[in-house]
């Protein structure tokens, strides 16, 4: 049997790896993440997300949120008050995965000015390409 030959079909490792995708693009889209940061500092209501998180339209932010519900990363409590009062907060799962998002963060503001660098020296010698 040749080295090359392992026996992992591209069907095997698209079966292990496609749940771990479509978890990956859950948590990792762009108003995914805005939301799991807004929302984790404790219960938000529906309005407050919407002002805090720029860009978002109405339709997006509810999309997102039952999907993050339907996903276990947030609860939404309904208050029986006039007019119903709703909010929104981070599960257990959710709190560890901000930790994540949060050390994320902090490693690209420290290496913010050196991407910045790269990209500038990278465009400079392939400017020909480039054009």
């Amino acid at each position: 049997m040749s080295q090359r030959n392992t026996g992992v079909t591209v069907q095997t490792v698209n079966a292990h790896a496609c749940p771990v995708r479509e978890v990956l693009d859950r948590v990792s889209g762009k108003w995914s993440v805005q939301i799991l940061v807004a929302a984790a500092q404790g219960p938000i209501r529906f309005t407050e997300l919407e002002r805090s998180i720029e860009g978002i339209s109405r339709r997006m932010l509810t999309l997102t949120l039952r999907n993050l519900e339907r996903d276990g990363l947030v609860t939404r409590t309904v208050h029986a008050t006039v007019p119903p009062k709703v909010e929104y907060e981070l599960t257990p799962v959710a709190r560890e995965l901000h930790e994540t998002l949060q050390r994320l963060s902090d490693w690209a503001e420290r290496n913010r000015v050196y991407v910045a660098e790269s990209r500038a020296a990278y465009d400079e010698e392939h400017e020909p390409e480039l054009v």
